[in-house]
């Protein structure tokens, strides 16, 4: 497929879905956000880091463990995870959600509990994540085998490629060589995430970066350097959902969910139709669809950063800039603080927080950036945010719009 007519991959069909789903736009909000752990946990498991999240968002609400009957949840070391969760917070669920799409499944998980919450189905959808990767016990070598016998791909893994990175890498060269994008530009993506992490005082790396020296960098897979290519932290996140008018009698402001979509198109990077257009030009499209509004109107990204190539190609696949000019639109520190477009305002992947799946992150920056919580990095202007996930190997989006009550 020709990148330039990369939206005629979308039928019209599934951009119609976005009209059926917009009866949902605003009807539910996020109650209550929390992280726990994030850098390094040393002691503690999956289950604690998640537990401790979960604990700390059901309290930020205003609730107790006992209103929680819904839940949402996943891991990419367990088929099950949402069993052994259950059991451990106490939780007796009407709704359970336990869809497994890497990294964007957090933000995947949003539509769905929307609709169980608008059918009566529940009350208040707890959507949490825990993962100790940096200082588990259990050794690398053991995880990378337990994931290729939960997530076969025959025409990759006999190869042995060191994935993920060297799947990003491919959409990196592709897309140096199809739009003459420059080592330099990506760096710019890490670049500015440091900027934005030495404002906040929860990201792991705070330490001055410069284009320089991401570009002398120890390679990784070519053309990407070490500081092309996320963290390695532990660390927990949660939000709860609840219906928009129980919302606004809890103590937080809510934030509303605006629109909401999920896109796959392929599982393996070999089997990716175009290696510079990703399934986010569907998610984004139907979300904002949903949502009633454009890129323009967003104040903010929040963009699943696991390597510096994803935030350009989710900048142009979003729509804030044409397909193969994410290396322009990023130049000058245009997504840094002070700049064009607010992106990852947290450090992102890159810097701030990544144990494993960064998506419930991202949700989690939103929310503070809305409710006005930030600190250092708060945004002047914060009604609107778009967020965006990705998992496996550029193979599953999903995208959310938020808003405050100002946009319903």
């Amino acid at each position: 497929m020709n990148s330039s007519t990369a939206t005629t991959r979308i039928p019209a069909a599934h951009l119609d879905a976005a009209a059926v789903n917009r009866p949902l736009r605003g009807q539910v909000a996020i109650a209550g956000a929390a992280t726990y752990g994030c850098g390094e946990a040393p002691g503690m498991d999956d289950m604690a880091l998640l537990a401790r999240a979960a604990q700390a968002a059901v309290h930020d609400a205003g609730l107790t463990m006992q209103d929680i009957d819904g839940i949402a949840t996943c891991s990419v070391n367990a088929s099950m995870w949402a069993l052994p969760v259950i059991e451990h917070l106490g939780l007796n669920p009407t709704y359970v959600d336990s869809t497994m799409l890497g990294g964007s499944s957090f933000i995947a998980h949003l539509l769905p509990a929307v609709r169980a919450l608008q059918a009566g189905q529940c009350n208040a959808v707890l959507v949490c994540y825990g993962s100790a990767q940096r200082t588990a016990t259990f050794g690398r070598k053991e995880s990378v085998a337990a994931r290729r016998f939960l997530d076969p791909q025959p025409y990759e893994h006999p190869y042995e490629p060191v994935l993920p990175v060297t799947a990003y890498a491919l959409a990196a060269a592709r897309h140096m060589h199809e739009f003459g994008t420059t080592r330099a530009q990506l760096a710019e993506v890490a670049v500015a995430a440091r900027a934005w992490a030495q404002l906040n005082p929860e990201a792991f790396m705070r330490d001055p970066l410069s284009v320089d020296e991401v570009l002398a960098a120890r390679p990784i897979a070519s053309p990407l350097t070490v500081r092309d290519c996320c963290l390695v932290t532990d660390g927990g996140g949660a939000i709860v959902l609840v219906r928009g008018e129980r919302a606004r009698d809890l103590p937080r402001p809510p934030v509303y969910v605006l629109g909401s979509a999920t896109a796959v198109w392929h599982r393996q990077i070999s089997c990716m139709p175009d290696l510079t257009v990703t399934a986010a030009a569907q998610s984004g499209a139907q979300a904002f669809a949903m949502a009633g509004l454009r890129p323009a109107d967003m104040d903010m990204a929040q963009l699943y950063d696991a390597f510096t190539i994803n935030t350009l190609l989710f900048l142009e696949d979003l729509g804030f800039c044409a397909k193969g000019e994410g290396g322009p639109f990023v130049q000058g520190g245009a997504i840094a603080p002070g700049g064009r477009l607010a992106v990852n305002t947290n450090g992102g992947g890159l810097s701030c927080v990544h144990p494993g799946m960064y998506g419930i992150f991202a949700l989690i920056e939103a929310v503070r950036q809305l409710r006005g919580e930030a600190g250092r990095r708060q945004l002047e202007r914060a009604r609107t945010a778009v967020v965006h996930g990705n998992g496996g190997t550029l193979s599953s989006q999903a995208t959310a719009v938020l808003g405050t009550a100002e946009t319903l």
